[in-house]
């Protein structure tokens, strides 16, 4: 996360940019009785919602934060820092911020890689597990009957995924609704593994790290290098609905 960009961000008001010698003061209690009193406020709301996270995370000084922003605002003429200060302060702390997340990125992904690794291992042993030679393991919950699909069909499916761990992090069975998709626009792990059942089957698919999203952060619940588990019936092969 770039913290100066969003620290920057969090001052951009209908447009206008507020820059670092610009802004400044100190609350207090205030009545909110004029359509602009009701305008000021939300901004102080937005860029509140907009900071708390990281001062949440990195404990700000918010009596400071607001001496800054009202001196700023009312167009102080001793400013305590100057704007050369106030930007070579915040792209230090922005590449600081930034180097501490490569390397707690880093750090997890390692750490998922193990573990992803470990599991499948285990799980490799495991009756009725099969692992294909790029590393996916599969296990058959239903066979099919119909057409097996090429990775330029055009797939539906009804699927649950979830992380080792048991985290559910995306699943149409809970949407109540299928998924429909190029077999060659997902992960590898899918594209491969689905060309192995027949329409109307279910496997259970644990797809390895290189197989999925790889060394990227995807979401929240996927995290860098991380072994994914789906369950998958196979609905349809292009037209055959």
């Amino acid at each position: 996360m770039n913290f100066n960009r969003i620290f920057i961000a969090a001052l951009l008001i209908s447009g206008i940019t507020v820059s670092c010698n610009n802004m400044g003061g100190a609350g207090g209690n205030v009545s909110i009785s004029s359509s602009m009193d009701s305008v000021s406020y939300s901004a102080g709301v937005s860029i509140g919602n907009n900071l708390k996270p990281q001062t949440e995370k990195d404990s700000l000084n918010i009596d400071a934060l607001l001496a800054g922003l009202s001196d700023v605002l009312k167009g102080s003429s001793d400013l305590k820092l100057t704007e050369e200060q106030c930007n070579q302060i915040l792209q230090t702390y922005s590449m600081k911020k930034q180097q501490e997340m490569v390397a707690e990125t880093q750090k997890e992904a390692t750490t998922n890689l193990e573990k992803g690794q470990a599991f499948l291992a285990e799980n490799g042993k495991k009756d009725g597990v099969t692992t294909t030679d790029s590393g996916l393991q599969y296990e058959v919950i239903t066979e099919g009957s119909g057409p097996s699909p090429v990775a330029t069909d055009m797939v539906t499916v009804h699927y649950h995924g979830t992380t080792i761990d048991g985290t559910v992090f995306d699943s149409s069975v809970e949407k109540g609704t299928p998924a429909t998709f190029p077999l060659n626009g997902v992960i590898k792990g899918w594209t491969e593994g689905l060309q192995l059942m027949k329409t109307g089957a279910k496997y259970k698919f644990y797809i390895p790290a290189n197989l999925a999203y790889g060394s990227q952060r995807r979401s929240e619940e996927i995290g860098p290098n991380e072994t994914l588990i789906f369950e998958v019936e196979l609905l349809s092969v292009g037209d055959d609905k």
